[in-house]
């Protein structure tokens, strides 16, 4: 079973905009499936051109010499990372027996300055290998997967904090406060039995009603909600409140609030806390399969904030929650 890691962002994640951009050989399955957001699957009967279909990055058998296969990936966004799992589910007698994790921080192609993130170690098969990450390694834009000699990786999670850069944001520039890219991250929240939370930041279209937030059906008094720290304090301007392919499962109705917090605050104190928050939109309705703007003058009165709460009512599922604002100080 993995380690819970929801107060960390995925920065190998394709929401994220990451992405692969080399790999040594991909034989029986591309290295970009290993950064895909879904859980692995097993799929007995099915097969392609090249052999049995496996659900992650699988290059051929080694012959001919070398010592290892290799892939590089492009993170979305700059980043510290903390944890890392390199996920051999699924793959029993074909995983890879170790891996190496690299990392260098050049915001155009990669540089020869690759700094260790995990050092070379064996590898578990069909299980979460979960490593703490080189804590001296600082900031990384790129990551350098290598297994040796070759093999199969389920999914390749990079756990950690996105790191913007807000020098050049000028103060009258509209900004997405919440995206993943900057810095916006899902911080608690009451169910997410379906889909993605995390996906609900996400600045890419949903494909499907899996790509997003869906709470079970409430059976009670109540709502469901959400809590997103923001990437830096913001004036909100406009949100996004995206209900695409949610059509006899969307909420009824949404609200927002806000406040300012220490950043970083405890998951627990900001749940308690989020009640008295200030109202910045109050409850409105929702239609659904459609994506609802709301600009400046569907808000409320309110300070600065830098954590906000998505409250549904009483549940369903959102696609994606957007917030633009201006940065503040």
């Amino acid at each position: 079973m993995a380690a819970d890691f929801s107060h960390l962002v995925n920065l190998a994640s394709p929401h994220l905009g990451s992405r692969a951009v080399f790999a040594s050989d991909e034989f029986f399955a591309p290295l970009s499936r290993a950064l895909a957001d879904s859980e692995p699957v097993f799929r007995p009967d099915v097969f392609d051109e090249h052999g049995k279909w496996m659900d992650g990055w699988e290059t051929k058998r080694r012959r001919g010499g070398g010592e290892f296969d290799e892939g590089i990936i492009r993170l979305g966004a700059p980043g510290e990372i903390m944890h890392a799992d390199i996920d051999t589910r699924h793959f029993t007698g074909n995983y890879p027996a170790a891996a190496q994790l690299c990392g260098c921080a050049g915001d155009g192609a990669p540089d020869e300055k690759w700094k260790p993130l995990v050092e070379k170690t064996e590898l578990r098969g069909d299980s979460h290998n979960i490593f703490s990450v080189n804590a001296d390694a600082g900031e990384i834009r790129w990551v350098r997967l290598r297994i040796y000699p070759d093999g199969g990786v389920a999914r390749l999670r990079l756990y950690g904090e996105v790191r913007p850069d807000w020098q050049n944001t000028a103060a009258d520039e509209l900004t997405e406060l919440s995206a993943l890219r900057c810095g916006g991250r899902i911080v608690a929240y009451s169910d997410a039995h379906y889909g993605n939370v995390h996906a609900l930041l996400s600045e890419r279209a949903a494909k499907n009603m899996g790509d997003g937030w869906e709470t079970r059906r409430r059976r009670g008094p109540g709502n469901d909600w959400v809590i997103v720290a923001l990437g830096h304090l913001g004036e909100a301007a406009a949100v996004v409140a995206d209900t695409s392919y949610f059509r006899g499962n969307y909420p009824e109705y949404f609200s927002l609030q806000g406040a300012r917090r220490e950043a970083g605050a405890a998951a627990e104190e900001l749940i308690k806390d989020a009640d008295s928050w200030a109202e910045m939109i109050p409850k409105t309705r929702l239609e659904s399969d459609r994506i609802h703007r709301f600009g400046r003058a569907s808000f409320l009165d309110a300070p600065p904030v830098n954590y906000v709460r998505l409250n549904i009512y009483p549940d369903g599922g959102v696609a994606r929650f957007r917030l633009f604002g201006f940065l503040r100080k």
